[in-house]
């Protein structure tokens, strides 16, 4: 499939900018031989709430933010995996949450397309105040021109309202910028889809070589690398 012109880049923060699994360092000192199993359990767990929580009642009455579903879904990964979550444990694996590691090609990445003029943001799931931090811990300030929560909606990806939102926040600078116009970046192959069939253009930072999901869509492009994304918008690929 060609690939339309593109003019902005959104990129996905949790799983894509943020190793959302790096906390298993951490998890591992705490509870050896346990750590990996906590951070997977954790992740998981997180995504499930916010999918119950939007799903429960789309109107947002059941919302809660991200933060809190976070520490929701680790008390329950604990229990489940039989560990012993003490108040001091448990505020050590959430203020590690709170400073993710970044990627190591992220600002080299957003630095390369900042200098093209093409504009770039964050469209997450993640709350405001827990943005902020990973962005400023990551060293990524004044390389996003916005970073979109979807708090004001009260819902969750892959919601058609939150991948509109995003558009929106573009489309305040840019009036004629299209959803096919847009490069959204996602690590997570369940978001790559929600985008898509929003009509965005999409590229799955399959980081670990997963299956694609089958749902009968494919995101537009796939690769392992965020520097991948220059190639996409090298060229002809982009003008800013």
């Amino acid at each position: 499939m060609k690939l339309p012109v593109l003019h902005a880049v959104l990129f996905d923060a949790y799983g894509t900018l943020f190793d959302v699994y790096s906390v298993g360092l951490l998890a591992e000192q705490l509870y050896p031989g346990q750590g990996e199993a906590l951070a997977t359990a954790w992740r998981d767990k997180q995504i499930e709430y916010t999918r119950l929580v939007s799903m429960a009642d789309p109107g947002g009455r059941r919302y809660r933010p991200f933060w809190e579903l976070t520490r929701d879904a680790l008390r329950y990964s604990s229990r489940r995996l039989g560990l012993s979550l003490t108040a001091e444990r448990e505020e050590r694996l959430m203020n590690q949450y709170r400073h993710l590691s970044a990627y190591p090609e992220n600002r080299e990445v957003l630095q390369a397309l900042k200098a093209r003029g093409v504009p770039t943001g964050i469209l997450s799931n993640g709350d405001p105040a827990m943005l902020e931090i990973a962005v400023r811990s990551a060293g990524l300030q004044g390389l996003l021109e916005a970073v979109v929560s979807v708090e004001p909606l009260r819902c969750f990806k892959p919601d058609p309202r939150v991948y509109a939102l995003g558009l929106q926040t573009l489309q305040r600078q840019r009036p004629e910028l299209t959803a096919r116009q847009v490069l959204f970046v996602s690590g997570n192959g369940w978001d790559a889809v929600g985008a898509t069939w929003f009509g965005f253009t999409t590229f799955w930072l399959n980081r670990l070589g997963l299956p694609a999901e089958e749902l009968g869509v494919r995101p537009t492009r796939e690769g392992r690398n965020l520097h991948e994304v220059l190639a996409l918008l090298g060229g002809e690929g982009a003008r800013a």
